[in-house]
């Protein structure tokens, strides 16, 4: 099955809901409409200090959370071992997680290491997340922001990002996922990795976090400008008779852990739902879902299904990795090589694919954007938009932790 190779934060194993708390013991957030900037955090002036002397600009500490990836092929097997001891991933029982996890990355390793061959041997996400935060750094010019980066599953880890945060002694955090959407197995499982850190190192700071912006309006027009760019390009490319469908493709879930109140699937369908209003027009879309790999039901469409459907219905597919803003195993390997295959021996009329976010500049906009907010309206929880997105059945958002 195209997908079966991937190596992300697949092989999510479901026995309890288990849910990971993301509230990192901050005070409950004070929201702040958006397009509002950040306040001014400088205590460079003492009482008395002449009012018209230059303020020194806050320093602010961005802590970029994503997955990881294995730097060398020596360390895959680590780095799989590293996904599956999560509890938040693999959601078993506390004594048998250990020995299951081991199981299940010696049985990964082989897939991986192939997968990661095609790549030159390790994840290109390190090196990717590095161009985002010189980028957001730069973005940010009325305060002194420096990026710090915290991979869940290899190196820098969070321990390592928060005593570096310690040493440079910022007024303020914000801690920024580059996940969009929020899911307890991707941000939830981060956010509870940096707490521990923070707490072990004794990092005090005020410090804001970021759990989600699924319908950030730059970042859905960013990424709706990518798409346009693309769509252009292939219906460029093909016959005018041949329809063209978009697939929005997305990480996929056991359904189990959507049903315990994870916001994930929602969260992204409001993104495509933005997405196509910031693009205005009228196209024949798809939300499909990769990386299936457990026998469990998964939240579907698959995208594997909706390749299938296209080539039933005869049309042309552009693939839109939603829910990725970096390039790796899932978007390189399993989107451009597995599918493509797939739909090839299918007989779709056309394959193409946008590409993630990496550094671009609307992007980058717009997780400036999401900072300013968050530094504007003070320590605690938001959401990109300022206050809680999710229902009220989402009972895995994290600002149901606050009450």
């Amino acid at each position: 099955m195209p997908g079966s190779n991937a190596v992300a934060f697949s092989w999510l194993v479901t026995a309890s809901s288990a849910a990971v708390t993301v509230v990192t013991g901050l005070q409950s957030k004070r929201s702040a409409p958006p397009g509002v900037p950040a306040a001014d955090s400088s205590t460079a002036h003492s009482s008395g200090a002449d009012p018209a002397a230059p303020t020194a600009r806050p320093k602010v500490a961005i802590v970029l959370f994503n997955l990881g990836g294995p730097d060398r092929p020596e360390a895959i097997r680590p780095f799989l071992l590293n996904l599956f001891l999560d509890p938040a991933i693999l959601r078993v029982p506390f004594f048998v997680r250990p020995f299951l996890a081991r199981i299940i990355a010696r049985a990964r390793v082989a897939p991986a290491t192939a997968n990661y061959a095609l790549l030159g041997g390790r994840s290109p996400l390190l090196g990717l997340t590095r161009e985002q935060a010189a980028a957001l750094e730069a973005a940010l010019p009325e305060m002194e922001a420096r990026c710090f980066i915290a991979m869940r599953y290899w190196h820098p880890f969070s321990l390592e990002a928060a005593r570096a945060v310690k040493s440079w002694g910022p007024d303020e955090v914000v801690l920024l996922p580059l996940y969009p959407q929020f899911s307890t197995t991707t941000t939830g499982s981060s956010l509870a990795a940096w707490r521990q850190a923070a707490v072990r190192v004794g990092l005090a700071a005020d410090t804001s976090t970021v759990c989600c912006y699924p319908v950030d309006p730059p970042y859905a027009a960013s990424t709706a400008d990518l798409i346009k760019a693309h769509y252009a390009r292939a219906r460029e490319q093909l016959d005018p008779a041949i329809p063209l469908r978009v697939l929005f493709s997305a990480h996929g879930l056991p359904e189990i852990i959507i049903q315990n109140g994870d916001p994930y699937q929602w969260q992204v369908e409001q993104t495509v739902a933005a997405v196509l209003a910031a693009w205005g027009e009228a196209v024949d879309y798809r939300v499909c879902y990769q990386s299936r790999a457990t026998p469990q039901k998964w939240i579907g469409p698959s995208t594997d299904e909706e390749v299938e459907r296209a080539a039933e219905d005869k049309t042309a597919v552009l693939v839109v990795p939603i829910a990725f803003v970096s390039e790796h195993t899932e978007t390189l390997v399993e989107l451009d090589v597995e599918y493509r295959d797939l739909a090839e021996k299918l007989g779709v009329p056309g394959y193409f694919r946008v590409p993630t976010q990496n550094a671009d500049p609307g992007f980058i906009t717009s997780l400036a954007g999401v900072v300013r907010r968050a530094t504007g309206a003070g320590p605690g929880l938001c959401s990109g938009h300022g206050g809680r997105l999710c229902r009220v059945e989402h009972a895995e958002c994290p600002f149901g932790a606050l009450g």
